[in-house]
């Protein structure tokens, strides 16, 4: 497992399409609207921990955080955490299932904990909270991911 390559996937707005990864495109502009201000606290082999300063770009029409914007950060922080493990690849998202708890408003500074339920040869499975720095949780995910990597074309 590289850290900082994990780091740089977070911090750098997924710029490519995991650590380690040979792809040469240039950063995408949904990853880095959500992503950008995100920092990585720690990494180790099937956990992340992650925190962010809650930007206005990120707030719903109630001037809290918006619960699309909290579904992007699951993916993400998931994902990274999948790649925490050494997995080659974080797949393609299968479900992501969130429960809203409560809000969070803006410049308000939130953790988003991301830990390895079972990464096997095919599917990986994570845990994601994002939760206020008093410990209040705003959200509990599960997230599920296919990872087998896909096999050429015969044809």
């Amino acid at each position: 497992m590289d850290k900082d390559a994990v780091k740089r996937y977070l911090e750098n707005g997924s710029s490519s399409a995991g650590p380690g990864s040979a792809s040469t495109r240039t950063p995408r502009f949904f990853e880095s609207f959500i992503m950008n201000g995100l920092r990585v606290l720690s990494v180790e082999p099937g956990r992340v921990l992650c925190s962010l300063s809650v930007p206005d770009r990120l707030l719903n029409a109630g001037n809290f955080l918006h619960g699309g914007a909290t579904a992007a950060l699951v993916d993400m922080v998931g994902s990274a955490t999948i790649f925490s493990v050494g997995a080659p690849t974080s797949g393609v998202s299968v479900e992501i299932n969130v429960s809203y708890l409560d809000s969070a408003f803006a410049g308000e500074e939130i953790e988003i904990e991301g830990k390895v339920l079972r990464v096997g040869k095919a599917v990986g499975v994570v845990t994601v909270e994002l939760r206020k720095k008093n410990g209040k949780i705003i959200a509990q995910a599960r997230h599920t991911k296919y990872l087998a990597i896909p096999v050429p074309s015969k044809l």
